[in-house]
């Protein structure tokens, strides 16, 4: 990454596991009220940048690059830990950094469910959740979480499209089909929407480490269709259902509060997503689907709902924010009711 705003500076802080990179406001008082930002897969804390500045001074504001993602050491995800790569690193750099008191965390996409990782092993004083990969993954289960195969045919590395990766690998910043720049414009965000940043959007999505180790990953043949199951390295395969399970955040105590805020036009983290093989199956686009009785496309925000709902009904405090035609990157799309729905949940702490 090279494109800084002005109002942020980037630094590197080495910790035993990595070398992680980091974005601030170079004018945030050390003892401010610590909010810490994750981004998603396939993108860097730089996409958090104009809504970094807009953010209270009173704050101190601090955006996370993940292993493998924007400046941050490219080092291998292994993916039997599910998130938990992730989430140490997280936790690695938040106590490197010598913040004033539990963080505030606000995880989007696959960082929600870094974040949700974080709350389990960790101490946290809220978690904003947006678009957030739903607790039981992403791809191949019922509502309740449970395995439509004993593979989890169809989730993880051998999911990802390799001329997008291609594109990743050559530094792609063209409007091709497979290209960053096109996945940004028809998954990452409404249809329609424009703003000034993205030649930066689309400079963060480059910075993603590709192969076996980091994007996508591995998989394994299988005998249920699609014909591959996941494998145990690289990001796609941290977020599969036989890897990852986050619905226990129902039962930690204390409850810190939590924001979940998601677009109803989101292509990406849905009920019927366009990155899930089994909707695509569905939908005709790959072929030899089994039905809908064998692989039903898996019912995302209601698994997230239903999980929120028994943290509600266990004394925690859930507040949903559902932004009318917004995609998958509502700090983006509408940064402005993000920010104040955001500035509430810290000041309710």
């Amino acid at each position: 990454m090279s494109t800084l705003l002005p109002g942020i500076t980037a630094r590197q802080i080495p910790t035993a596991r990595l070398r992680t990179n980091i974005l601030e406001r170079p004018g945030d008082a050390a003892d401010g009220t610590p909010v810490v930002l994750v981004h998603g897969n396939v993108s860097s804390a730089a996409f958090f940048q104009p809504f970094m500045l807009s953010l209270p001074s009173s704050w101190r504001v601090v955006a996370v690059d993940l292993r493998g993602f924007g400046d941050s050491e490219t080092t291998p995800v292994d993916a039997t830990r599910g998130l938990r790569d992730f989430a140490d690193d997280l936790a690695e750099t938040v106590g490197a950094l010598g913040l004033a008191g539990d963080p505030h965390l606000f995880g989007w996409s696959m960082g929600g469910g870094v974040v949700l990782q974080y709350a389990l092993d960790h101490s946290v004083a809220s978690l904003a959740l947006q678009a957030p990969v739903s607790p039981y993954g992403f791809g191949a289960t019922a509502l309740d979480g449970s395995l439509l195969t004993p593979d989890a045919a169809g989730s993880g590395g051998g999911g990802g499209n390799p001329d997008f990766v291609a594109a990743l690998q050559a530094g792609d910043t063209g409007d091709g089909p497979a290209s960053p720049r096109t996945v940004y414009r028809t998954a990452y965000v409404h249809a329609g929407h424009a703003d000034a940043y993205e030649d930066l959007w689309v400079e963060s999505m480059l910075s993603t480490a590709t192969g076996v180790d980091n994007y996508p990953g591995d998989s394994r043949p299988s005998d249920n269709w699609p014909g591959f199951a996941p494998g145990d390295r690289g990001v796609l395969n941290t977020m599969t259902p036989d890897h990852l399970d986050l619905s226990g955040i129902a039962a930690i105590s204390p409850k810190p509060p939590i924001l979940w805020v998601h677009g109803d036009s989101d292509a990406i983290v849905a009920d019927a997503s366009f990155f899930d093989l089994n909707q695509l199956g569905a939908l005709g686009v790959v072929p030899g689907w089994p039905g809908v009785d064998v692989a039903p496309a898996q019912p995302m925000v209601a698994q997230t709902r239903a999980v929120l709902g028994r943290y509600r009904d266990g004394g925690g405090t859930v507040t949903e924010l559902v932004l009318e035609a917004c995609g998958h990157s509502p700090h983006v799309e509408y940064p402005d009711l993000v920010r104040a729905a955001l500035e509430e949940l810290v000041a309710g702490d």
